[in-house]
């Protein structure tokens, strides 16, 4: 059997740590930035970048940064593409905040400063991941992969406060962020944190996509 398919919807920057990642779980990854919205792959991988527009959900910027509208517009069309064509979905930080956005949620434009320790080092840290521990929802698809608590990286500044849609909130960190949203009737997955840098401890994630990829078939 041909290994699957998966589009990784990117900012245009290099996206090895994603390509490299699926190769290991199994995955074929083809990588784009605003890619064609057909569904022409087994499943989408919404990797992390740039703040959404806030415009696009009819709020003022407060404190969004980093913004592409053009490939806002083109990750929205590719989610609903994908969802129509019930194939698997990943969303990882940016991706997992866009999902969310997609399905009607919400989200926190900017976690403050006090708060956002806790989840991106500060500038004279060096930036990059803040490590911290999440725990995961019995029962759920987080819980099955990593069981019911588990060590993640973060770096950002938004969070979703109101999930989407049939979306459920499946991990939260001890402060009760959402680090992980599930929905209840399709093959849809999101994370805030980066598993494509947590080596292979991020791997489940990425084996989940490549298998949902081929329960689809």
């Amino acid at each position: 059997m041909k290994t699957p398919r998966i589009l990784i919807s990117t900012g245009g920057g290099n996206p090895v740590n994603y390509e490299t990642a699926l190769r290991l779980a199994g995955g074929t990854p083809v990588s784009g930035y605003c890619p064609a919205t057909a569904p022409l792959y087994d499943g989408l991988l919404l990797a992390g970048g740039g703040d959404v527009d806030p415009a696009l959900i009819g709020e003022e910027n407060q404190g969004s940064y980093d913004i592409d509208r053009k490939r806002d517009e083109a990750e929205f069309a590719l989610i609903e593409a994908y969802l129509k064509a019930k194939r698997p979905v990943l969303g990882i930080c940016r991706g997992h905040q866009l999902v969310n956005i997609a399905l009607g949620g919400h989200l926190l434009q900017d976690l403050g400063p006090t708060r956002l320790l806790f989840h991106k080092k500060a500038p004279h840290e060096g930036g990059g991941d803040a490590w911290h521990r999440v725990a995961t929802m019995e029962g759920s698809r987080m819980e099955e992969l990593f069981g019911s608590a588990t060590m993640v990286n973060s770096a950002h500044h938004q969070v979703i406060d109101v999930p989407g849609d049939g979306m459920v909130a499946t991990a939260w960190t001890e402060s009760g962020i959402i680090e992980v949203t599930e929905h209840i009737g399709r093959p849809v997955f999101t994370v805030q944190f980066h598993p494509e840098r947590m080596g292979e401890d991020g791997l489940p994630i990425f084996r989940w996509l490549v298998g949902a990829c081929m329960e689809q078939r």
